[in-house]
């Protein structure tokens, strides 16, 4: 019997929601970083088996949304609680367990199988992983407690057993040769945007949107065109550095990841631009896909 299913992982914010998903997928499909609101878009692995296929969703990290971005980001999370056929909600072993109880209480109410994983156990010792778990069952009595450390690879095949175990009987709704829904262009962008936010401080890299403009591919090279787009005109110089230096720099770090994520040559130009407050602005969130569009 053939068992397929939507897989969808929410969370707050640095609780290593991408690092478990990669973990599950075994590929590089969520950006990493120590910073939070990394993940913008619901981004989906594939992975395929004999005799499954489990398309799992990487979600934005719950948050109190200060601007239309960020709703827009929440509204893919409370999208994942009805769309699902098993809900994976992960926390860790520091994070405030009441900080989202409004999320946490719609989680309670949806009647999809939820697996609640306490990532990060190495940070912990026997004695504390056992209070976070008695604290999680009186939150989610409903749930399925799995201890992971993603980082480590500690009890992810586990995991991945009770996930095909919580499967539905059901046909493929993917090649079984894909591994993300995603086109080459989001990973481009996303790959440019990793590079912000590891080399930027402060409001920058919440404040940067990456759109890839052209992108044609060819056997031996893969030529990218791409535009950052900042929130403010003075963001521009801290973007492109001192005589070009940080975004040479970024574009350096950026192509070479694209080199190893694609195993081919990539020439990668990257502009600058200017769009006044655009995290507040419909029209250009919907241009970068945070909106439908009607």
């Amino acid at each position: 019997m053939f068992k397929s299913g939507f897989v969808n992982i929410v969370g707050n914010p640095n609780v290593g929601k991408s690092t478990l998903m990669n973990a599950l997928v075994g590929e590089r499909i969520s950006i990493i970083t120590s910073k939070a609101q990394t993940t913008r878009h619901r981004i989906m692995g594939i992975v395929n088996g004999n005799d499954f296929q489990i398309v799992y969703s990487d979600t934005p990290g719950v948050l109190k949304p200060n601007y239309k971005l960020q709703e827009s980001m929440l509204r893919f999370s409370v999208g994942a609680l009805v769309d699902a056929d098993v809900l994976l909600y992960v926390t860790d072993t520091v994070e405030e367990a009441t900080k989202h109880a409004d999320f946490i209480d719609k989680v309670k109410l949806s009647a999809i199988p939820t697996l609640l994983v306490i990532n990060k156990i190495d940070l912990t010792d026997e004695a504390g992983l056992a209070a976070k778990v008695e604290l999680w069952k009186g939150l989610l009595p409903e749930a399925r407690i799995i201890p992971t450390s993603a980082t480590n690879n500690f009890n992810i095949d586990n995991l991945f057993r009770t996930i095909v175990e919580l499967l539905p009987p059901g046909e493929p709704y993917y090649p079984t040769d894909a591994l993300t829904d995603k086109p080459l262009r989001f990973f481009a962008s996303e790959i440019i945007r990793s590079q912000i936010l590891l080399n930027y401080d402060k409001e920058i890299p919440y404040c940067v949107e990456i759109v890839i403009e052209s992108y044609k591919e060819s056997p031996t090279i893969d030529r990218i065109g791409a535009v950052i787009y900042v929130a403010r005109n003075s963001q521009k110089g801290i973007i492109i550095g001192h005589k070009g230096q940080m975004l040479k720099k970024i574009g350096t770090a950026a192509r070479k990841e694209l080199e190893d994520f694609l195993q081919k040559k990539v020439f990668l130009e990257i502009f600058v631009k200017a769009s006044e407050n655009w995290r507040n602005d419909e029209r250009m969130l919907r241009n970068f896909g945070y909106i439908d569009r009607d």
